[in-house]
């Protein structure tokens, strides 16, 4: 199909479809292309094209032109020619419709067919190009209206050290929400309805990070066992709101909803942290569809092996893995986190399996153009930016060894605090690290307890009554033969797997949960709470649910007695958090005499009163721990300069699997000790000794003590 427009030489930047009012320019970069045509479309149905122009000029290899009089929501792609040598690394084909990687939305999703690939599906050779038009089944790309009336928007600008961040799903979230209005569930409208606003506040989270929001391809395997991508880590659109999401059309209305999402949350204090996949793109390996960068520029966006230029480098586990040494690739990435925060208003960012992003070749390097180029930017580095440190390839696991700026996913935080909890010997010297913010970690570097984002628990897990509550991962709903996931989660002494009648099973689940949500509140660092841990939310033993888009992962909202107690616990402990200062400190504990004064910030005691010694630190029959937090010693002012003093805390903790009595350090006569916390005692009564008596600390329990 062919059609005459007139169409001007245009500008090579911005990337992308850019509407000025007037007319769009349209630019797209690829350095081995022969030809681009740019596809225009009348409507989402229609199979075709009504036209197809090629981009008359070519600047510093991008291709670009401008068309008079097209408007946002035109339907668009592009058709680039060139080499099909796929030993050479270059797979043009221009049978293939292609997504602009700059479009600011896509308005629908791939329809699987033979068609969607490159070479011919069944012959087991993809040197052999495949001639069928794939634009019936291809998304699309939008022209959108970038205006937006952000008004007095303005971000929360929370601290770090005082956050609390709370992970979740758009959809999943509010899907079965009874306040939101049910065209709004699951979308990004429903989550900044005022009743889900309502619950996050009076929860005390000061962020949502939200699972991938950038669209994403639903896996062709998962959509013949009637499956989804449910988490979204398959991203075709780095610029482009997920349409799954949308209550408001897919033909712009996805970016303006958006922003009405992040401006409500703002007005409520909460911030908007994304969880961004730049690591791979959803196009897979050698074998995998061809749908946007593979038809671009093949060579620039992918790591391709040196001595087979037709495979693909895979240190994600998703087939490929993007070419961060190439400029332009890193280009994208780069634009792409400005604009959500320049243009779409987030707050920060975590990035997916973020060591391949530092990769060059086969090593990971601290100081990579990427991390380099971020730590110089105006922009980005004043956001937060929050690392997944770890990726599936050769020295790929990374914690502790990310440049300044960085938060980090602290995987030894979670490793440890769960094998204590669990009984696990020998882990006391390691829990008090992460307890006190992980200096051994973080400390060399001149990073702060806030670069330890701590978590027991996250999407890509079993959730937290789960954890306790099942032994081996069920996922055989997933369609792998509950091959897929993790399993490793052994014994928690909880008796039998999933549900129980037993009243002692039940009691010592719940404890154990209240045990592993008071430590992630009460240690120093970053909390992040897995939305619907706070409320015993379970998936049924599935620790792998990427997939599962369905009652399995979508928090019900149907509370019980236990499941508001157990929310009401968990705000409990937030405001504690958020009241005293020395539960979030913004620097390491020193550990010695201070200001020549023969007190302590910290102290560590073993049960019968007096300080851990060495070969108590390395026994691995000790499974106990007192901690001493000497708030009037905090040695740091705040962010106004004022000097910080705050009561003293006294943290008990006992994973034997029998109770203990603890003797409490002894108080000046006009001071008492308060227990604030019993996760062993439903209805807790304020206990005040006058004198250090023992106090009868239970078995896997925790307790917190104020010196009123």
């Amino acid at each position: 199909m062919s059609a005459r427009m007139a169409i001007w030489p245009g500008r090579p930047y911005p990337l992308g479809a850019t509407w000025d009012g007037e007319g769009v320019n349209f630019a797209i970069f690829s350095e081995h292309a022969t030809a681009v045509e740019l596809a225009l479309f009348a409507s989402l149905d229609a199979p075709l094209e009504y036209a197809r122009i090629p981009l008359p000029e070519r600047t510093a290899f991008v291709w670009h032109g401008y068309l008079p009089g097209l408007r946002p929501g035109q339907l668009y792609g592009y058709r680039v020619q060139g080499a099909y040598s796929p030993w050479r690394g270059l797979r043009f084909n221009p049978h293939k419709l292609l997504v602009d990687p700059y479009a600011r939305a896509i308005a629908k999703h791939v329809r699987w067919d033979d068609a969607m690939f490159g070479f011919r599906v069944g012959s087991h050779d993809d040197s052999l190009p495949d001639e069928r038009d794939s634009a019936p089944f291809a998304p699309r790309s939008v022209v959108i209206d970038n205006h937006f009336y952000w008004g007095a928007d303005l971000p929360p600008d929370t601290p770090l050290h005082r956050s609390v961040i709370y992970e979740l799903h758009v959809k999943g979230f509010t899907r079965l929400h009874p306040a939101v209005p049910p065209e709004l569930r699951g979308t990004y409208a429903g989550l900044a309805h005022p009743a889900v606003i309502d619950y996050l506040t009076s929860l005390g989270v000061t962020a949502v990070e939200l699972l991938p929001v950038h669209q994403k391809v639903h896996d062709r395997r998962l959509v013949n066992l009637g499956l989804a991508n449910y988490w979204g880590y398959n991203t075709l659109g780095f610029f482009a709101p997920e349409i799954d999401y949308s209550s408001s059309g897919t033909l712009g209305g996805q970016v303006v909803e958006f922003k009405q999402m992040v401006k409500a949350l703002h007005a409520a204090g909460i911030e908007v942290i994304l969880d961004v996949v730049y690591n791979h793109t959803a196009e897979s390996d050698q074998w995998g569809p061809t749908l946007s960068f593979k038809g671009i520029d093949n060579l620039a966006y992918y790591l391709l092996r040196p001595d087979d230029l037709r495979a693909y480098i895979d240190f994600t586990g998703t087939g490929n893995s993007l070419n961060m040494r190439h400029p332009r690739a890193l280009q994208l990435v780069m634009d792409s986190l400005r604009y959500w925060v320049t243009e779409m208003h987030v707050d920060g960012f975590r990035f997916d399996l973020a060591s391949t992003l530092a990769r060059e070749l086969y090593e990971v390097k601290q100081l990579s153009a990427f991390f380099t180029i971020i730590q110089q930017d105006p922009i980005l580095s004043q956001v937060k930016l929050i690392a997944e440190p770890w990726d599936v390839g050769p020295g790929g696991y990374q914690v502790g060894n990310f440049p300044a700026l960085w938060a980090e996913w602290n995987g030894k935080y979670r490793d440890t605090v769960r094998r204590f909890w669990r009984g696990d010997g020998g882990q006391v010297a390691e829990l008090a690290y992460r307890l006190s913010g992980s200096s051994d970690l973080y400390q060399d570097d001149g990073r702060a307890p806030n670069a330890s984002i701590n978590f027991v628990t996250a999407h890509d897990g079993f959730t937290l009554r789960d954890l306790v509550s099942y032994n081996h991962k069920h996922n055989a709903a997933n369609g792998e033969h509950n091959r897929d996931g993790t399993d490793q989660n052994d014994s928690w002494n909880c008796g039998v797997e999933g549900p129980s009648d037993d009243p002692a099973i039940v009691a010592l689940r719940r404890r154990q949960v209240r045990n592993l949500l008071a430590t992630l509140l009460l240690s120093q660092g970053v909390p992040m709470l897995l939305a619907g841990d706070e409320c015993g939310h379970t998936q049924g033993g599935n620790n792998n649910a990427y997939s599962q888009d369905n009652h399995v992962s979508w928090l019900s909202w149907q509370f019980d007695a236990e499941a508001e107690a157990l929310c009401e616990f968990t705000r409990q402990l937030i405001t504690l958090r958020r009241e005293h200062p020395v539960l979030h400190r913004r620097k390491f504990f020193q550990g010695r005499d201070i200001h020549g004064e023969a007190v302590r910030d910290i102290v560590w005691l073993r049960p019968d009163g007096h300080e851990m010694n060495e070969a108590e630190w390395r026994d691995g029959r000790v499974r106990s721990l007192g901690v001493l937090l000497n708030g009037t010693q905090i040695s740091e002012p705040d962010e106004r300069g004022q000097r910080i003093v705050d009561d003293t805390f006294l943290l008990l903790m006992n994973a034997n699997g029998q109770p203990l009595p603890f003797q409490l350090p002894t108080l000046p006569s006009t001071r008492r000790w308060e227990v604030l916390i019993d996760t062993a005692r439903t209805e807790l009564r304020k206990l005040v000794a006058a004198m250090p008596q023992p106090y009868d600390l239970r078995e896997r329990s925790l307790v917190l003590l104020i010196a009123r």
